[in-house]
């Protein structure tokens, strides 16, 4: 299979029943895609708005209304979700919704429900050659602390890092299938699980994989699976199961515990992809050992500023100017690179700088300890630290023999070996898991609640 571009894949010479996209006991092929893209695109010509927020939980119905919108001139919008509070907030962004029965019946904006029931003939409607550098899209931050800001990406953009993307892993995909637990909402998702696979002519899965035994069960050698931390850190290794022909991982760190979870499964060690909404991806590796580092992408320029933190020229961020990131690096030979931390997790408390991350690192690396998220704590007489902590079996079975006071004198002690008094934690809380989104990112308001007063005590297991 030719890889397309996004400007001219809808022009591939493909074959008609060449499978774009399945779902179980169902196919949906090439001829197919092209006509269901036609038909909502000369529904899309009629209509009188022109940004139009798509949302669909079906990949290949949100893919026939992204490139049929892109050929009726309308503005994408991709909110991140379609939650009631969510869309609203982002509702002046957009004029009008497409979707496919997600969204409530009663929201304000002017809606199309997909799949489409009045279809029309439209062999006359005829696709052409794409101007990407003219076509914008909007996504969205995840959100995860304060409101979703906009960032922006041309098609040109996103052409560019599939055609990369497609340089380093194509032919390893070759043939394969691809599977996903991430919505293709964000940009990991649009791009690793709808439009690479599309322009290389890999089919893709409709629906989103849910649950670990979901991952387990579509386990091939033809299948590429693209996931994240959320779903492979709830891999069990006491199942047998048929190695992926690739894993990929993103949106949030993955532990080296997860990863070696994965090769256990799955014969792969996940490729783990480094980047943001705003910069697309900026590296990869594959975490062998804990100390493994990044690999910047093919085409990305990198500087480190004054307090260490990454600045990029890259083909889809800007190819003139330089970006600046908040992640301190150290900078590699060959093209390497290994993360430091945020500087935005850098705090003040009693005028001594604390890094959070450390704080975490530290208690991670305890017996007792599975995951943590740290956060500056206010109670309103002084600035503390609180943790969420998700325990081992060794630390419940510890908790239960000594008791919360006890507990958290053993811990308190134990990090004094490593941190400075004011960057022990105060606070702590007790979770079966941390909050994350669908993308593996920390939902830093629902971590921040557990500390409200309504949340409990202090020291309260939650």
């Amino acid at each position: 299979m030719i890889f397309s571009s996004l400007k001219n894949v809808l022009l591939s010479d493909r074959e008609d029943q060449k499978t774009v996209s399945f779902s179980t006991g169902e196919t949906v092929c090439w001829s197919q895609f092209l006509s269901d893209i036609k038909t909502l695109t000369v529904k899309l010509n009629a209509f009188n708005k022109q940004r139009l927020a798509i949302c669909c939980d079906d990949s290949y119905l949100f893919c026939v209304a992204f490139f049929a919108a892109v050929y009726a001139h309308k503005k994408i919008v991709l909110p991140g979700n379609h939650q009631p509070a969510m869309l609203l907030s982002l509702s002046a962004h957009f004029d009008a919704i497409v979707h496919d029965g997600l969204v409530a019946s009663d929201f304000t904006k002017q809606q199309l429900i997909l799949p489409l029931t009045d279809k029309h003939q439209t062999n006359d409607l005829q696709f052409s050659e794409l101007d990407l550098s003219q076509i914008e899209i909007s996504l969205f931050t995840s959100g995860s602390s304060g409101l979703p800001k906009a960032i922006n990406k041309s098609l040109l953009m996103l052409d560019a890092e599939i055609t990369q993307l497609e340089a380093v892993w194509g032919d390893l995909l070759a043939g394969s299938d691809i599977v996903s637990t991430v919505s293709h909402q964000h940009i990991y998702g649009l791009l690793f699980r709808i439009l690479w696979p599309l322009c290389a002519g890999r089919a893709f899965q409709r629906f989103d994989l849910v649950y670990p035994e979901q991952l387990v069960a579509c386990a091939d050698n033809n299948s590429t699976l693209i996931s994240s931390p959320a779903l492979l850190k709830r891999l069990q290794q006491d199942k047998k199961c048929a190695p992926y022909r690739a894993v990929f991982s993103s949106g949030g760190p993955l532990s080296l515990t997860a990863a070696q979870q994965c090769y256990a499964l799955f014969k792969q060690y996940p490729f783990e992809v480094f980047g943001s909404t705003e910069t697309g991806g900026i590296g990869y590796r594959q975490q062998l050992q804990a100390t493994m580092p990044w690999t910047f992408f093919p085409g990305i320029f990198s500087q480190l500023t004054a307090d260490n933190c990454l600045s990029l020229r890259s083909p889809w961020i800007d190819e003139k100017s330089w970006y600046q990131t908040s992640d301190q690096c150290e900078l590699l030979e060959k093209n390497q690179f290994v993360l430091k931390g945020r500087v935005d997790r850098i705090v003040k408390i009693e005028e001594k700088r604390i890094s959070l991350i450390e704080v975490e690192q530290r208690l991670n690396q305890l017996e007792w300890i599975d995951e943590s998220a740290v956060l500056v704590h206010d109670d309103l007489h002084r600035l503390s630290l609180g943790a969420v902590i998700k325990l081992t079996v060794q630390g419940e079975n510890t908790l239960q023999e000594l008791g919360k006071g006890k507990f958290w004198i053993k811990l308190r002690q134990a990090l004094r070996l490593w941190l400075e008094p004011v960057g022990i934690p105060r606070h702590y809380r007790v979770v079966c898991e941390i909050p994350v989104n669908k993308q593996g990112k920390r939902l830093h308001s629902e971590i921040s609640q557990l500390f409200s007063k309504e949340s409990g005590t202090d020291n309260a297991t939650t």
